[in-house]
């Protein structure tokens, strides 16, 4: 069983200064967010050790706290005794089985998953090896440049209606697609512009927990 609450994430945007995403972060972490994921594609890997370890900090273990992409950076962080959860991983990246075995079973591992072919390979993942699936997009986003065709809220329904693991619906997402995904069958939203672009991070990120609930 899950134990993490899935159902608000923020993913930080590397497009902005990190003095302003460590900001966001303390108030979504204060605010109503359940897991913060640090992705920054550009950094190299001393810098991404330096930005996960001084966010770690900042969110003292208020929330969950995942590294998207890169299990190295979040064992590195572990050893110098920083609190990361876990890791979020592309289809393209290290394998998720791998990343169990290292990560251990305590660890949230979540997987992106756009297709049918993703459902059914992680239909036949070993048990525990993922602990959700992360779909989208919902609709299109300047974040991720190249992301898949958007799913809209219908698209996403029809897509994680035969899901083998809790689904958190991501891409363009918000705050009035928030409870229509929820009927949809997420088991969370995962966000980055509609808190980071945010003129107050914190209200933001209220607004999206009211939603969801």
């Amino acid at each position: 069983m899950n134990r993490h609450d899935l159902s608000l994430h923020l993913v930080t945007d590397h497009r902005m200064p990190f003095a302003d995403v460590v900001e966001i972060v303390d108030a979504a972490a204060a605010s109503g967010a359940s897991i913060v994921q640090f992705r920054d594609k550009d950094a190299c890997g001393r810098d991404l050790f330096d930005r996960v370890t001084a966010l770690a900090d900042v969110i003292a273990g208020r929330v969950t706290f995942v590294v998207d992409d890169r299990v190295d950076v979040v064992l590195a962080a572990r050893a110098a005794g920083a609190r990361v959860d876990g890791v979020h991983l592309g289809q393209d990246d290290l394998p998720v089985i791998a990343a169990r075995w290292v990560l251990g079973p305590e660890a949230l591992i979540g997987l992106t998953a756009n297709t049918p072919a993703h459902f059914v390979a992680a239909a036949h993942l070993p048990a525990g090896t993922v602990d959700y699936l992360g779909v989208g997009v919902i609709r299109a986003t300047a974040t991720k440049p190249d992301h898949p065709r958007p799913l809209g809220v219908d698209g996403f329904a029809e897509l994680v209606a035969s899901a083998p693991l809790p689904c958190v619906a991501i891409g363009g997402i918000e705050v009035d697609d928030v409870a229509p995904l929820r009927r949809a069958g997420a088991a969370g939203v995962a966000v980055v512009s509609a808190v980071s672009g945010a003129e107050d991070p914190a209200s933001a990120t209220r607004a999206l927990r009211e939603a969801w609930a």
